[in-house]
């Protein structure tokens, strides 16, 4: 075996200069899908793709493709992961995970020459759902073929665009998007930050992702009556706001008896209206509830929805409790895994096995294609925001991990 050379201060350059198209103070980014930073951004990582020697493409959402063309017929080994942020976000989630793919590649192309097998680097468009709320991954539901036309005008931007009119104000053509599809990708790697505090407590900075999240998200709407804040006597009064705030705390402490993985955030909250001298009439939350396993994972669901039921009858309020989002479980190819695993063992990478507590374009490129994950340490666990931070050292090791994966599926 033959390590790759993978060069840190590449590596280092990539991520900052990336980092500064939509730069927000010191370290944060902002890049929502489709927006003059995210087409700057897509622009950016063109030029490195094909200074690197890969034929680029894009398709008919956005999402560019570099092609390390094989001498041999067959699907592609697919790397990469997306370019959009939150709003702001930090340097490394979604934008390593393309830099990665692409400085292996990279490195493959310059000592072993044309590869047996397609290899493929991609920046999937969307992600993050930081723009459209329902929009999370398009790129990759793009890929599966699983956007409708439906989808174009009721996926609407928090400030009420549509996200068919945004692709035209950009240049795509939203009626091209079945032509996105793909059935000839045979393996889907990602290599991704953390967001989480385990490899670090462990002191590793590589993970071998063996399984991902489930997570559902619910938007609830509590209603009751708008009044006066000090006229109304409390025992008359149907405050939404005291029910949400009940709610919040019960599905929170039901992740934590349930334990470990199960995870329950809630992290958006609207209050009608919102004056510090008025009762509510309406408050609206949304419940980003996960756990990797379908069973507790069901489990935890039906505790939640019992929970804010309860409540609420308890307090003579109207309760909608909405879906918006909800996504299975999905287990990592275990040849993958094992390949990875061994790829990391045979470098002397120190790694574990772990779950992902995270979801990720991984999770959909696995209904059709071989799948799997690198984790690399993020520090203090941190991510979706500017602090996140992962060592250009620790994200190397992980490139190494990807490099040698990569040679040898497509050498």
């Amino acid at each position: 075996m033959s390590e790759q050379e993978i060069h840190p201060e590449i590596v280092e350059q990539r991520v900052y200069d990336l980092s500064r198209i939509g730069q927000v103070g010191e370290t944060g980014v902002t890049r929502t899908v489709y927006s003059p930073e995210w087409v700057a951004a897509q622009d950016q990582l063109e030029s490195w793709m094909q200074t690197a020697g890969l034929e680029t493409r894009r398709d008919a959402v956005g999402n560019l493709w570099g092609v390390a063309k094989g001498t041999e017929p067959g699907p592609s080994i697919v790397s990469g992961s997306h370019v959009d942020s939150q709003a702001p976000g930090g340097r490394f989630d979604g934008a390593l995970g393309i830099i990665a793919a692409l400085t292996a590649t990279e490195a493959l192309l310059k000592q072993h020459g044309q590869p047996l097998r397609t290899i493929e680097v991609v920046s999937l468009c969307e992600e993050e759902g930081s723009r459209f709320s329902t929009a999370g991954f398009w790129g990759s539901r793009a890929v599966l073929g699983l956007i409708s036309p439906e989808d174009l005008a009721t996926t609407i931007s928090f400030d009420g665009e549509t996200i068919g009119d945004v692709m035209r104000g950009i240049g795509l053509d939203p009626t091209r998007i079945p032509a996105a599809k793909r059935d000839d990708i045979d393996t889907f790697i990602e290599l991704h930050i953390e967001q989480g505090p385990v490899l670090e407590l462990e002191q590793l900075p590589v993970g071998i992702v063996t399984a991902i999240t489930g997570y559902r998200h619910y938007v609830v709407e509590v209603s009751g009556w708008a009044n006066h804040a000090g006229a109304f006597p409390m025992k008359y009064r149907r405050d939404p706001m005291a029910a949400a705030a009940e709610m919040i705390s019960g599905v929170i402490q039901n992740a934590i008896d349930m334990g470990q993985p199960a995870v329950t955030t809630v992290g958006r909250l609207a209050i009608e209206p919102n004056f510090p001298a008025i009762i509510p009439e309406r408050v609206t939350f949304m419940i980003d509830a996960r756990h990797p396993d379908p069973a507790l994972r069901e489990q935890l669901y039906e505790q939640h929805e019992k929970l804010i039921y309860e409540i609420a009858d308890r307090r003579r309020l109207n309760v909608d409790l909405h879906i918006n989002k909800d996504l299975a479980p999905r287990p990592c190819d275990p040849g993958i895994v094992d390949l990875l695993d061994q790829a990391a063992t045979d470098l002397c990478i120190p790694h574990i096995r772990m779950t992902s507590g995270a979801v990720h374009d991984t999770q959909r490129f696995s209904q059709i294609a071989r799948t799997a994950m690198i984790f690399v340490q993020s520090k203090d666990g941190r991510s979706h925001t500017p602090e996140e931070y992962t060592s250009t050292d620790h994200a190397t090791l992980g490139i190494q991990v990807l490099a040698e994966a990569l040679r040898r599926l497509a050498y």
